[in-house]
């Protein structure tokens, strides 16, 4: 008996496998190896574009977001509001509807919060007002969230167009009141609202909370909790993954798909309400058409890279923020474009979510077929 050795040459020389073992400290290495081999690339880039030390670079990165106590508040602040609108997206996208329009129910719900304190600042008892933002706030993002899951719900609509122009709504909304309500007529911006009395503004008292960032940060902390039991241990949760994971087999169960679908984007539309009103109310006390910053679009980043766990969110919400505040101090202490601190931050994030790839799939190189003769 011989054997040779003989090629099928039907296959490609290699092909990809979805793992279904891998172990999570196997996981959370391969995304440290991915930062390591980010942060080499990046200093061989700064030393050929600049020339200058990458080391100093990065020590100027974690200088600028964590340098000192109010940096470190401010990056807390970045995480929590990133992490809100986070959070807000989750239910809808586990349900697989694409609401790709946070930023606009963060805007709305920011309108609501902005409206209540300037039109009843001055008439209304304080305790009102502030009441009247949190319940204005939650029920304008909840609206804005609402009216595509409708659509979709009974006419099949494309929640990714829908929710995407339904920003672009908000916006010109709030461009309009701004202008409306603004003092300078000339620059469209509305002055800090109600800067002598504090009316509707969410705080705590300075002498516990220095920076006015603290309650912000323990109202999303409780979302945050929050969130993963009713993910993962309430029957409306478990309702959201099964729609998610086939519309046909949650109507065989009995499961109102329609039904779930408007629930969870109220409840996604009022967790970005929520988000506006910490922004308006308990930080900026001001609205413009960019207080949500783009996280709208940010967030779902982060809710995909923690795989829908509202507790691994913590993590990559400080993850970009953190890159976000050192990008800026790199921009300011090395006179650079923000250009390129922005190049820096985008291939970082490039090689983490990359690395993904490499803990959902593994490689394989086709076997050679074995003959006998």
């Amino acid at each position: 008996m011989s054997t040779k050795v003989k090629e099928t040459g039907r296959e490609p020389l290699f092909h990809i496998v979805r793992r279904t073992d891998l172990p999570f400290w196997k996981s959370w290495l391969i995304r440290i190896a991915a930062v390591v081999a980010s942060l080499l690339i990046c200093a061989v880039i700064i030393v050929l574009v600049t020339g200058d030390n990458p080391i100093q670079i990065y020590a100027t990165m974690i200088k600028g977001a964590v340098g000192s106590p109010r940096r470190i508040w401010a990056l807390l602040q970045g995480v929590a509001m990133l992490l809100c609108v986070a959070l807000a997206v989750t239910p809808a996208f586990k349900m697989r509807f694409w609401n790709i329009g946070a930023e606009g129910q963060v805007l709305m719900g920011g309108m609501g919060a902005a409206a209540c304190m300037i039109l009843f600042g001055k008439t209304l008892p304080a305790p009102v007002v502030l009441l009247l933002v949190i319940v204005v706030s939650i029920l304008a993002g909840a609206l804005w969230g609402v009216i595509p899951a409708f659509f979709k719900a009974f006419w099949n609509t494309n929640e990714t167009l829908f929710t995407l122009m339904m920003n672009y709504i908000a916006i010109q909304i709030v461009s309009y009141f701004t202008y409306i309500w603004s003092s300078n007529k000339g620059n469209n911006v509305i002055n800090t609202i109600n800067a002598d009395t504090h009316v509707g503004w969410l705080e705590l008292p300075a002498s516990i909370d220095k920076y006015g960032y603290l309650l912000n940060i323990i109202i999303v902390a409780v979302l945050t909790v929050a969130m993963y039991f009713y993910l993962k241990y309430s029957k409306q949760g478990y309702e959201i993954s099964v729609v998610g994971e086939s519309e046909n087999t949650a109507k065989y169960a009995g499961i109102n798909v329609k039904k779930v679908i408007i629930r969870t984007m109220l409840i996604s539309g009022a967790l970005c309400g929520i988000a506006g009103m910490l922004l308006v109310s308990g930080t900026d006390h001001t609205i413009t058409p960019n207080t949500a910053a783009g996280r709208g679009f940010t967030a779902i980043m982060v809710s995909w890279l923690a795989k829908f766990n509202p507790l691994f969110m913590v993590l990559t919400s400080l993850l970009l923020v953190f890159m976000e505040k050192g990008a800026l101090e790199i921009s300011t202490v090395f006179g650079l474009n923000d250009s390129f601190a922005a190049i820096i931050t985008g291939i970082i994030i490039f090689f983490i979510i990359g690395s993904e790839f490499f803990i959902n799939y593994s490689i394989k190189k086709r076997q050679k077929e074995v003959e006998a003769k």
